[in-house]
């Protein structure tokens, strides 16, 4: 089961394994507060695409078609994929603040729909 979480939230013992999927190691947070099991930054969407969602230069619809383009073209995403195929409980945490429209979302469905 995957879950999404923002990693300013507390952990709980239900979270599992917590993969930290910002490129960015999140503002004001110690690792020990973090409490991830490990960071994921070579999944997340690139620089350029990034700045371009958050610049307002990408809509979320476009944003979303960009970045699963880079997960299927991105060799570490299917790594990743394999890594996390035996583990039971996962939690993807990310900073942002946006809770509806942020990249863990994307990236959830794109792990939940490429099972192996």
């Amino acid at each position: 089961m995957i879950k999404i979480k923002r990693v300013y939230d507390p952990s709980a013992s239900t979270d599992g394994y917590r993969v930290l999927v910002d490129r960015l190691w999140p503002r004001g947070l110690t690792k020990e507060a973090a409490d991830i099991s490990e960071w994921a930054k070579d999944i997340a969407p690139s620089p350029a695409l990034r700045e371009a969602f958050h610049g307002g230069l990408l809509n979320w619809d476009k944003f979303k078609e960009a970045y699963k383009k880079e997960l299927d073209n991105n060799p570490a995403a299917d790594t990743f994929k394999k890594e996390l195929k035996n583990k039971q409980d996962i939690t993807l945490v990310y900073a942002s603040k946006d809770t509806l429209h942020n990249h863990a979302l994307i990236l959830k469905s794109f792990l939940e729909s490429k099972k192996t």
